[in-house]
C-alpha cells in the first residue's frame, strides 16, 4: 500500500519501507516537508476520465456572496500582484501591491486561539471538495488547477500549525523560516531544502523570513 503526503506529494511505499504505515508512531512526520502523519492519505487507483463535454456555466449569481473583508481583499491583491510578476506585468503587479498595502492598513487584527485557526483551516479544506465537484461537473480545468494549489497552500498552513502545536516556541530554536517564492511552500529548518517539495524549484528560489525586532 502507498500513502501520499497531501502537502508535498511524498509517497510512503510500505513495500519499499518494509513497515506498515499504520504502525508508524503518531508523531512520525513527512521526511520531506515535516507534515504530520495525519496529512497522508492512501493512494487510490486512477479512474478513467470521462471525455470532456462542454456544459453551460450558470449565470445566475444573485446568491453569490461577494462581500470580502479588508483582510481577504489584502490577500487577494497580494496573490494577484505575485501572479502579475510571474507574467512579467510589473506595472499591474505594482498597482495590486499598492491595493494590498491599502487593505492591510485598514485590516483590524483579530484575537484567536490555535484551535480556532485549526478549525478555520479544516473548514477551508472541507470546502475544496465541494468546489472541486462543481469544477468537475462543468469541466473547468482552470478552476480545478487553482484548487490544487489553493488546497496545497491551506494544507501547508495546517501542517505548520500542527508542528507549532507539537513543539511550541521551540519550533524555531536554531531554525529559520523559508518561503518558496514560486509556490508559497513554507519550510522550517536551518537551511532551505535543495528542492521545493511541492513545486521542485531549487533552493535559491526560497526567501528567508526575518522576524520583527522587539
Amino acid at each position: 500500500m502507498k500513502y501520499t503526503c497531501q502537502v508535498c506529494g511524498y509517497v510512503y511505499d510500505e513495500e519499499v519501507e518494509k513497515v506498515l504505515f499504520e504502525t508508524l508512531p503518531d508523531d512520525w512526520e513527512c521526511p520531506l516537508c515535516r507534515a504530520p502523519k495525519s496529512e497522508f492519505l492512501p493512494q487510490e487507483e486512477k479512474k478513467v476520465e470521462e471525455p470532456l463535454v462542454s456544459k453551460p456555466v450558470p449565470t445566475n449569481h444573485s446568491e453569490v456572496n461577494t462581500d470580502l473583508s479588508y483582510g481577504q481583499m489584502a490577500m487577494l491583491c497580494a496573490n494577484l500582484s505575485r501572479a502579475c510578476e510571474k507574467q512579467y506585468k510589473n506595472d499591474e503587479a505594482s498597482l495590486f501591491a499598492k491595493l494590498e498595502d491599502y487593505f492591510v492598513k485598514h485590516t483590524e487584527p483579530k484575537q484567536g486561539s490555535l484551535d480556532d485557526l485549526l478549525e478555520m483551516i479544516k473548514k477551508d479544506i472541507d470546502q475544496y471538495s465541494v468546489i472541486r465537484e462543481v469544477a468537475d461537473q462543468y469541466h473547468d480545468r482552470g478552476t480545478a488547477r487553482a484548487l490544487v494549489w489553493g488546497e496545497k497552500v491551506t494544507r501547508i498552513l495546517s501542517s505548520l500549525l500542527l508542528q507549532y502545536e507539537k513543539h511550541g516556541e521551540h519550533l524555531l530554536d536554531k531554525q529559520e523560516v523559508w518561503v518558496c517564492s514560486a509556490c508559497g511552500f513554507v519550510f522550517v529548518g536551518e537551511e532551505a531544502p535543495e528542492l521545493c517539495p511541492v513545486c521542485k524549484v531549487p533552493s535559491w528560489k526560497f526567501e528567508k523570513v526575518t522576524g520583527r525586532e522587539g
